[in-house]
């Protein structure tokens, strides 16, 4: 059908208005400033704390979402409430590696918050450019979809092979080139200095280790940012929706990273659900662009896509709660008393 391409390559209005565009960075600005003010003090974060400010950060995108279904309209609440679930899914693989790189770094306790609030206002940044680099592809042809798509199925394959082989995302933090280039740049302290990143000593100005896992935290920033983007925008073409999804998505990882520290171990499975997600994601982006190439190929509409999505998270914490009773049952007490009652 003629013209059909171009009138898919002009996408729905943006909900976001300039003023709205401006209160939102506001509000952005804001909550992470009332982040940095609560971790100013270096502490141990206790579990009533971590589940206030998860609960706090968890009903933001609820209350965002239903003022978007009296102002907008049921879509455009459904399309942000679905990149929001794809995107909590994503932010917490990055906790994960998170959790990783902290133990690799040896981060104290009190200290580890101040490190994840670092790694969230990267991932802001680094999210806002990919969105108006997205946003700018997007303009340009509906070609961009075929790109996002292709982006996807490379990584939910890159995702499934780790998963499958059990390599780890984060291997020797020392021959990451990120943390080496630092270590040239300057001296790094053998110890922590609380939340300070840099400290003089012997007359000369030093990295401590807080800034050299701080950079580390960025350097996985990127290959987040890399797979998040492009899922968001296989949900929605509007920028402002994808902006919003990406942060109310991060914002609460700071709390809920010492909510989940214990159950991260426990879903063994995440990976596996996460590579389903994009790959199907990656699926529906090539459907739209197909669609607008041949209007008789189908498309996935959002609901659906939100469906499968849930559908997928529920399988993946049900496999893993199963796997992790089954090796429980294999390497505890239990399982010896079985073989003895059996004997």
């Amino acid at each position: 059908m003629p013209g059909s391409s171009a009138v898919l390559a002009a996408p729905a209005e943006s909900v976001g208005s300039p003023g709205l565009w401006s209160v939102s960075i506001a509000a952005l600005l804001v909550l992470v400033v009332a982040d940095f003010a609560v971790t100013r003090r270096p502490h141990e974060v206790s579990m009533r704390e971590a589940v206030g400010w998860s609960v706090f950060y968890l009903a933001l995108p609820v209350v965002f979402g239903l003022w978007l279904w009296a102002a907008f309209g049921g879509g455009q609440a459904v399309e942000f409430m679905t990149g929001f679930v794809v995107e909590k899914s994503l932010s917490v693989d990055n906790l994960f590696v998170f959790m990783l790189l902290l133990a690799a770094f040896a981060v104290p306790p009190a200290v580890q918050q101040r490190v994840l609030l670092y790694g969230i206002v990267g991932a802001l940044v680094l999210r806002g450019v990919f969105i108006a680099a997205g946003a700018a592809l997007l303009a340009a042809g509906t070609w961009a979809f075929l790109v996002f798509g292709v982006i996807l199925f490379a990584s939910a394959v890159k995702i499934l092979h780790e998963a499958l082989t059990g390599a780890s995302a984060v291997r020797d933090t020392s021959r990451m080139r990120s943390v080496r280039l630092l270590r040239r740049l300057m001296p790094v302290t053998d110890d922590y200095h609380g939340a300070r990143l840099t400290v003089r000593e012997r007359g000369r100005r030093a990295l401590t280790p807080l800034a050299v896992v701080v950079v580390a935290v960025f350097a996985t920033d990127v290959v987040f940012a890399v797979d998040s983007v492009p899922a968001v925008y296989g949900i929605t073409e509007d920028p402002y929706l994808v902006f919003a999804t990406n942060a109310f998505a991060l914002l609460g990882l700071r709390a809920l990273y010492f909510v989940l520290h214990t159950a991260l171990a426990t879903l063994v499975h995440l990976n596996h659900g996460l590579a389903v997600i994009l790959a199907f994601i990656g699926a529906k982006l090539v459907l739209h662009w197909a669609h607008g190439i041949r209007p008789g190929v189908p498309e996935i509409p959002t609901p659906i896509s939100l469906a499968v999505i849930i559908a997928v998270l529920a399988t993946v914490i049900v496999t893993s709660l199963r796997a992790r009773r089954r090796a429980e049952g294999h390497d505890g007490q239990p399982a010896e008393q079985a073989s003895a009652a059996e004997d």
